[in-house]
């Protein structure tokens, strides 16, 4: 009876499909709205500084968020229900680091170096992560992992080197590399945490988080805007809306139904966005030297992460 009755118990074929597909669509729509803030912020940069268009773009992402919450409670019927004692915290705590210090420190890489150049810096995150699965969860550090640290820390080095030429120039893969920190250390942490509470409730908290946390920005903030051409301002509204409130909803949707690594995997395209965009949209290319670095860091950190094919 029971091998009679086991196919009706399987899960439907079709409910798994579309699941899956709504998740590779909200890392694609992640992956380019991520892409275009790049470009983005080397644009408004002219106008605003690193302090000043963090507190613009989040403040925005979070008012955008605040509507994209209350039309989902509406729909649903539901009230919010928001995380309480330890688990508020480490959501504010989240929240300060990855929309709070990553886009500053972001936006600051950015001052000295170009979009493309950033991105893959940044970029190393996904690598990032697998260390901190070694060294916090008990995973280990198997030789692949440490190959494409070498690796990858090679492609660093030339990246450097090739950006040596300006008196800044170090400061910048130095901002570019504690971005990639940050963004490790967060997309870890949102991960253990999305099991508590549902990840728009989390995304809006973050941000709000981080908004509260970068105030002391807000003087710089209205006088910049006051002196800013009307195209820097829509620059900011389009960081805060797209990929801010939209791209970090994406982002969690995929990452609350995908694994850490398969989710920040997917980021790999985003270097080659940003530099096809920062070519069409601002003429700026990175320099011959820094794309090879730039691809010895994407291929450590593919040694590094990817899985392991094993033969049947």
């Amino acid at each position: 009876m029971s091998l009679e009755t086991s196919p009706t118990t399987a899960p439907p074929t079709r409910p798994r499909t579309a699941g899956g597909a709504l998740t590779g669509v909200a890392m694609a729509v992640t992956v380019v709205l991520w892409a275009s803030a790049f470009v983005g912020v080397r644009a408004v940069g002219h106008d605003l500084d690193a302090g000043a268009l963090t507190l613009g773009r989040i403040a925005v992402g979070t008012a955008a968020l605040s509507v994209l919450l209350g039309v989902a409670r509406v729909r649903r019927r539901t009230p919010v229900r928001l995380p309480r004692g330890r688990l508020l915290v480490l959501v504010a705590v989240w929240g300060v680091a990855w929309f709070g210090g990553y886009n500053l420190t972001l936006n600051a890489a950015e001052q000295h170096l170009d979009a493309g150049t950033t991105a893959l810096l940044v970029n190393l995150a996904p690598m990032l992560v697998a260390v901190l699965a070694g060294s916090l969860l008990g995973e280990g550090f198997p030789r692949r992992l440490l190959v494409g640290i070498a690796v990858a820390f090679t492609g660093v080095v030339v990246i450097a080197l090739a950006t040596s030429a300006g008196q800044f120039d170090a400061v910048g893969v130095v901002l570019g590399l504690a971005s990639a920190v940050l963004y490790a250390g967060a997309a870890t942490l949102q991960k253990r945490l999305l099991p508590q509470v549902d990840s728009l409730t989390m995304t809006w908290l973050g941000c709000l988080a981080g908004t509260v946390a970068s105030l002391p920005f807000l003087p710089a903030l209205v006088t910049q805007l006051a002196a800013a051409p009307t195209s820097s301002v829509l620059g900011v509204v389009y960081l805060g809306i797209f990929p801010t409130a939209i791209a970090f909803t994406t982002w969690g949707y995929a990452l609350s139904r995908a694994s850490a690594g398969r989710t920040a995997a997917s980021t790999y395209a985003v270097p080659p966005l940003v530099v096809l965009m920062s070519w069409l949209l601002l003429a700026e290319i990175p320099a011959p030297a820094a794309l090879v670095g730039g691809a010895l860091a994407l291929a450590g950190v593919a040694v590094a992460t990817f899985p392991r094919f094993r033969r049947s």
